[in-house]
């Protein structure tokens, strides 16, 4: 299975680090291959690193403006002009999503992929990886959506909150029919 993640680049503490890497490794463990941003810096680099240290495929979509810093050793890294044009290929490269701990840039993917799913344009599984309870706020507000009638279809329908690696690659296999 292709998963996408949307994460962050920046260096960040060990209570992110740690629970990245170890979900990296499930997906290299796993055979999965991982689509990403394809920066080689902060927790971009700790996942990657962790998916091809366990023997998963890395397929990276970087953007020219960050192209300085994508990864070398990726199995195939693709350099889009602009960011939109990098969240389509990230999207059409992969068979599932998992969003993990990110700023602007990962709200503002996971948003779209999201928006997208609503309208029907996509039916890929969905995972928000709620590490440290970095998602609460999120998930209060898309449920505040859902009770006053914002969401034209159930939350469950668009997004997984899962609260650990383990349950984020559980959900998606099971989604995609993989054992």
């Amino acid at each position: 299975m292709n998963i996408c993640v949307f994460l962050s680049a920046a260096e960040l503490d060990e209570r992110y680090t740690r629970p990245a890497r170890e979900f990296a490794e499930l997906i290299g463990c796993g055979g999965h291959t991982l689509v990403w941003g394809g920066s080689d810096v902060g927790l971009m680099k700790v996942v990657a690193d962790g998916v091809a240290e366990t023997g998963g495929r890395l397929v990276g979509v970087s953007v020219d403006f960050l192209s300085a810093v994508a990864r070398a050793e990726a199995h195939e890294m693709v350099v889009a002009s602009d960011l939109a044009e990098r969240k389509a290929l990230l999207l059409a490269k992969s068979d599932a999503v998992v969003v993990m701990v990110g700023g602007t840039g990962t709200l503002d993917e996971a948003t779209e992929i999201l928006e997208l799913k609503k309208h029907g344009k996509h039916a890929k599984p969905v995972v928000l990886l709620n590490t440290a309870g970095f998602y609460d706020g999120l998930k209060q507000q898309f449920l505040r959506m859902e009770e006053e009638g914002f969401l034209p279809v159930p939350l469950t329908d668009l997004v997984f909150f899962a609260e650990d690696g383990v349950a984020a690659l559980a959900f998606l296999e099971e989604s995609m029919g993989v054992r």
